[in-house]
């Protein structure tokens, strides 16, 4: 439950890991991932988590870790921001990641808290982890799409982004993590009433203005291997899987609501699905008939939730 809550005046504070910092299309470093098995035992690319931006990550905090029951993942401090992460399982026996930022220390780099007031809280970047960024890169920009951002200089952490206007709306992170991030918040710092088991992430939902573009991004250059293709109420969909379980479903809106969530942008996310045990019981929840429910976006920080039954 999100009520009776003992909140901490600040998120309790987690050392400074790996080298970091934010996306603004002018340099600098961004949110971490775990880092990748090595060698050969790494699969090419993964898709590591999605970041959700609010005024106080304790907010989102709540949800992720108290209501849908995730476990604490890495966090730190950075530049302008506070990262945490709340790991789930996922569809397929592996974990993906929701990580939680915060503007801090906005003298520093200001790029979180741009974001915030230009768009509120709500989806900032998808992040994949990848074996080798060169030859990612090369593949990626080999394909017409021009990277930004490129920091291949720190031995233990390198990285690069695709703009939102190449990546449907979305920042896409791609990022070599040979090192190991801190710790993230310590769970006993908070009094939360949590799930008793924790939801499963199935899926983060796109919707996007041109299906087949997406589709060549996310399939061909990000490596996303197609598992399912169909039509629903929402519009028609592609539904993309990495090896490690985390999937996006690229959604071509026909529902007039989803199209108007869209509006005239190229893309943006519409939902995230969590499998749970009764989705009636997380608070915020309305139920949107053949059982399924959905918690909306401004009752969720700017992130629709859609909940399915386990």
């Amino acid at each position: 439950m999100v009520m009776a809550l003992a909140r901490p005046s600040a998120m309790p504070a987690a050392p400074t890991g790996l080298r970091r910092g934010a996306f603004d299309g002018s340099g600098g470093r961004a949110a971490d991932c775990r880092p990748m098995a090595p060698g050969g035992d790494a699969p090419p690319i993964d898709l590591d988590h999605l970041a959700v931006a609010a005024e106080q990550a304790f907010d989102n905090f709540a949800r992720y870790f108290a209501d849908l029951g995730g476990r604490v993942g890495h966090g730190g401090h950075d530049p302008g921001f506070h990262w945490s992460q709340v790991v789930f399982p996922n569809a397929t026996g592996g974990e993906t990641a929701v990580e939680l930022l915060e503007p801090e220390h906005v003298h520093e780099h200001d790029f979180l808290r741009r974001f915030l007031d230009r768009n509120g809280p709500g989806p900032h970047h998808v992040t994949f982890r990848v074996r080798d960024l060169a030859a990612r890169l090369a593949a990626v920009e080999g394909l017409g799409y021009q990277a930004v951002s490129v920091d291949l200089e720190h031995p233990s952490w390198k990285q690069a982004f695709l703009h939102p206007k190449q990546s449907h709306g979305i920042v896409v992170q791609l990022s070599q993590s040979d090192g190991e991030p801190a710790p993230g918040p310590d769970p006993s710092a908070f009094v939360l009433p949590r799930a008793a088991l924790p939801a499963e992430l199935r899926r983060v939902t796109l919707a996007v203005a041109d299906h087949e573009a997406a589709l060549d991004l996310f399939g061909v250059a990000l490596g996303g291997e197609q598992r399912a293709r169909g039509e629903d109420v929402d519009g028609s969909w592609a539904d993309l899987v990495w090896p490690g379980g985390g999937a996006i479903r690229l959604l071509a809106p026909v529902d007039p609501a989803v199209a108007a969530w869209v509006g005239m942008r190229i893309g943006r996310v519409h939902h995230v699905v969590f499998a749970v045990d009764e989705p009636a019981a997380v608070p915020g929840a309305r139920p949107r008939g053949e059982g399924a429910w959905e918690v909306p976006p401004e009752h969720n920080l700017g992130t629709r939730l859609r909940l399915v039954r386990r």
